[in-house]
């Protein structure tokens, strides 16, 4: 998940996560941060790395259930990474104020928090 600045935004939500029973799964850089500062994760290895868990085997066989990957720069290779969660139809978050934003909300709000309301009745 990106820049280091960005990987420090995102340590609460990643905490949220675990203290709600979530299992983190995190590539080289991500994983040994998150390791460093206390929070349990499981690394998995891009297709052009050797190594188990390969994390686009787990996508395609649904054991990841959302993708956060912030790009650390606008480059090619940066930007395809999330390309697999899309053509899966996996949530795919890219900023990380609203990864952290999103988080936050689905690990402390109740599904008795949310009022559903018609579309009509936002106009």
């Amino acid at each position: 998940t990106g820049t280091p600045k960005q990987k420090v935004e995102m340590l609460k939500a990643a905490h949220e996560l675990k203290d709600k029973g979530y299992n983190i799964f995190a590539t080289g850089g991500t994983s040994k941060f998150l390791t460093e500062n206390g929070i349990e994760n499981t690394r998995v290895f891009w297709p052009s790395e050797e190594g188990k868990p390969q994390a686009l085997e787990m996508l395609h066989k649904k054991e990841i259930d959302m993708v956060v990957n912030i790009p650390r720069d606008l480059s090619a290779g940066e930007l395809d990474n999330g390309r697999a969660a899309i053509d899966l139809n996996i949530p795919l978050i890219t900023n990380a104020r609203l990864a952290s934003a999103f988080i936050h909300a689905f690990c402390t709000m109740s599904i008795d928090d949310i009022a559903i309301k018609s579309w009509d009745e936002y106009k």
